[in-house]
C-alpha cells in the first residue's frame, strides 16, 4: 500500500520507534523525528479513512494530533506499539472533533457480535490490500459499516495488534477481531480472485492471531 504498510511492516519497525520515542522524552529533536517518521504514514491513510480521502485535510487533522502528542509526549509510558496505539488514539479523537466542525458524521455502527477468529498469516484479502494503492483501499474501505471500517483501518493501515486496536477504539479485543475479521472478508469479496484458490473464509490471515 502507499501509506502504512500492514502489521508485519509496522511491528518490525516497533523496536526502533520504541528507542526513538524514549529518546524523544529525554529531549532529542532528532529522535522525535525519526519517531514521526515512522507513525506519520499509517497515521495519516487511518485519518483519511475516518475524514475522507481529501490528503490535505487528512494532513491537518494530523497536525493537530502531533501538536498534542509532542505536548503530553512526557506522560507516555509504553513501547514502539504502544506509542502506535497512543497516537492513534489521540488522532482519533482530533477527527471526530474535526468532523463535529464539520456539522459531519461517521456512518453509524452496525451491531457488534463477540468473538470470530481471525485466519492466520496468509490471508488474500490482507495481502490484496497491502498490495493495491492506499487510494483504492480508503475507497473500499469507506463502503464498510464504521466498526468495520476502523477495525480494518487499524490493524492493516497502521499496524496496531488486536489488543491495541481495542484500546483505541474503546471495545474488547473480541469485537475488533469480529469486525476486523468480517470487513477483511468483505473487501476480499469485492477485490475478486487473488489467486489460484480465490478468497476463502478458511484459508490463514495476514493479520495473524491477536496478541
Amino acid at each position: 500500500m502507499g501509506q502504512g504498510g500492514g502489521p508485519r511492516r509496522a511491528q518490525a519497525h516497533d523496536e526502533e520507534l520504541g528507542r526513538a520515542v524514549a529518546a524523544a522524552q529525554e529531549g532529542d529533536e532528532a529522535a522525535f523525528a525519526v519517531a514521526y517518521r515512522i507513525v506519520q504514514p499509517g497515521l495519516v491513510g487511518y485519518l483519511r479513512g475516518l475524514v475522507g480521502t481529501d490528503g490535505e485535510t487528512a494532513e491537518d487533522v494530523a497536525a493537530e494530533a502531533w501538536l498534542e502528542i509532542a505536548r503530553d509526549l512526557g506522560r507516555f509510558r509504553g513501547d514502539g506499539a504502544g506509542f502506535r496505539g497512543w497516537t492513534a488514539t489521540i488522532a482519533r479523537h482530533r477527527a471526530f472533533d474535526h468532523l463535529r466542525r464539520q456539522k459531519a458524521r461517521p456512518r453509524p455502527a452496525v451491531l457488534e457480535q463477540d468473538m470470530l477468529e481471525l485466519p492466520g498469516p496468509h490471508s488474500t484479502p490482507s495481502s490484496a490490500l497491502e498490495a493495491i494503492s492506499t487510494e483504492r483501499v480508503l475507497a473500499l474501505v469507506a463502503t464498510l459499516p464504521r466498526d468495520q471500517a476502523e477495525a480494518v483501518l487499524l490493524r492493516v493501515v497502521v499496524g496496531l495488534d488486536g489488543p491495541t486496536a481495542a484500546r483505541v477504539l474503546g471495545k474488547r479485543p473480541g469485537a475488533v477481531r469480529t469486525a476486523a475479521y468480517r470487513g477483511l472478508k468483505k473487501l476480499g469479496e469485492r477485490l475478486g480472485p487473488l489467486g489460484p484458490d480465490g478468497v476463502t473464509d478458511d484459508g490463514p490471515g495476514a493479520l495473524g492471531e491477536s496478541r
